[in-house]
């Protein structure tokens, strides 16, 4: 599985961003695709997720101001990230990943950064 994410950029404070993310190759495995964040020196933390029937997972502080929504379509899975109301607190760089379903290691995108200026 490759993942492909997209989106990023420079927003200021209250405006919004839509991030992508493409996955190709063995997309039938993938149960879970979302998406975490990373700012630097501190860990990776978990922003939003969706399962490939729909059920979408968010944290506390992003769950009244991002969606998530996926597109299982046949050669490859999409999974968008619409980030609104953005803060300055937002501004870290975000990367896709996707769950297998079963055991075995997630997969993660290459990170896009997104910076969110006051």
């Amino acid at each position: 599985v490759q993942l492909q994410a997209s989106g990023g950029g420079l927003v200021q404070v209250g405006g919004s961003l839509r991030l992508s993310c493409v996955a190709s190759g063995n997309i039938f495995s993938i149960n879970v695709m979302g998406w975490f964040r990373q700012t630097p020196g501190k860990q990776r933390e978990f922003v939003a997720s969706i399962t490939r029937g729909g059920r979408a997972t968010f944290a506390d502080d992003v769950s009244d101001r991002f969606t998530i929504s996926r597109d299982n379509s046949k050669n490859k899975n999409t999974v968008y990230l619409q980030m609104n109301s953005l803060k300055p607190e937002d501004t870290a760089v975000y990367y896709c990943f996707a769950e297998p379903y079963g055991s075995g290691d997630d997969y993660w995108g290459q990170g896009t950064q997104v910076t969110v200026s006051s």
